[in-house]
């Protein structure tokens, strides 16, 4: 567990654009979710892959500059030793939820608290507006993605199985929500 006095986290400005990024490492794909509704409850089963595979995401490629100094969206960096382990990029919903964008932490860095700790300043930064909860989506081949989420107090809500249709490797988007008590 890396020690959270030596995690600095920033907003971005301009100045950090440049780190945004850096975070965005190869992850393991090793098994899928598989979700039923049952009387209006979701749950969901574990299947795990005969074979692990790597895969990355495509950098981002936004205006950066949308996400410094503004009441409805911030990204969030994390910092240490003055390098960028970690990021979070959340927006304020029209349904009163912080939905998060992207959530991501350098591969030598996970299972270390990394991802925790912006989960944390997102849900103040969401709490100082006065939302309800957060939500995200993610894949449902992405298990470790999913089973941090689980751990952090997220609950699946629904899923979409028409929105990846162009990837023969997803049948199902999945909807996970945390909400404030």
């Amino acid at each position: 567990m890396v020690s959270e006095s030596k995690i600095i986290i920033l907003p971005l400005n301009n100045a950090l654009i440049k780190d945004i990024n850096k975070t965005n490492d190869y992850f393991k794909l090793f098994g899928r979710v598989v979700p039923s509704l049952q009387s209006g409850k979701w749950s969901y089963k574990v299947v795990l892959f005969n074979e692990t595979r790597e895969t990355r995401f495509p950098d981002d490629k936004l205006d950066w500059s949308q996400y410094i100094n503004r009441e409805d969206k911030t990204l969030l960096l994390a910092y240490m030793n003055n390098i960028c382990i970690g990021q979070i990029r959340i927006i304020k919903e029209w349904n009163r939820f912080c939905y998060i964008e992207n959530i991501a932490t350098k591969k030598d860095y996970r299972n270390s608290g990394v991802g925790k700790l912006l989960l944390n300043k997102a849900e103040e930064w969401a709490k100082e507006r006065k939302l309800i909860g957060m939500s995200l989506e993610a894949q449902d081949d992405n298990l470790g993605a999913c089973r941090f989420y689980v751990k952090q107090g997220f609950i699946l809500g629904g899923v979409d199985t028409l929105k990846q249709s162009y990837n023969p490797n997803i049948e199902t988007t999945l909807y996970w929500y945390k909400l404030f008590k």
